[in-house]
């Protein structure tokens, strides 16, 4: 009867261990992607957004890079964009899901930030931050989704 018992307490540890090892294993291959974004943070392929004075387009492109485009906020997309800047980048803000893209352009920087993690239930889900060579910054403005 011990035998037995013993048996059972030593196969039963055996598959525990087993599943211990293994589980990890599993773990790391569903939490890893790519520009270390989770998974729950899906990163449109295209979205355009609204602030008070402009529309923005950010397209991703086939070489991984994102391309900005602006028009005035009462002109049709439809129309050709006053500026335009290729090889944007995405960065990533912490583990909350908050990210930017990043462009460059004559020496400013625009950042189009997605807000996921915010202090207020009222904060805009996307802002535009324009910084100029000097890193000083020109414009904040929130921006609402037009179309994603």
């Amino acid at each position: 009867m011990i035998k037995k018992i013993l048996l059972g307490a030593f196969c039963t540890a055996q598959f525990s261990l087993a599943y211990a090892i293994e589980k990890p294993a599993l773990m790391l291959n569903t939490v890893h992607v790519s520009n270390d974004i989770q998974p729950f943070q899906k990163v449109p392929k295209t979205v355009i957004i609204k602030t008070k004075k402009f529309k923005i387009r950010i397209d991703k492109q086939p070489n991984g890079k994102y391309l900005y485009q602006s028009w005035a906020a009462n002109a049709r997309i439809t129309s050709k964009p006053s500026m335009i800047i290729s090889d944007g980048e995405l960065i990533p803000d912490g583990s909350g899901g908050n990210y930017y893209f990043n462009f460059v352009n004559e020496g400013h920087t625009y950042q189009v930030w997605r807000n996921y993690l915010t202090d207020s239930a009222s904060k805009a889900p996307y802002t535009l931050t324009v910084n100029d060579e000097n890193d000083h910054e020109i414009v904040r403005q929130d921006a609402y989704v037009v179309k994603q």
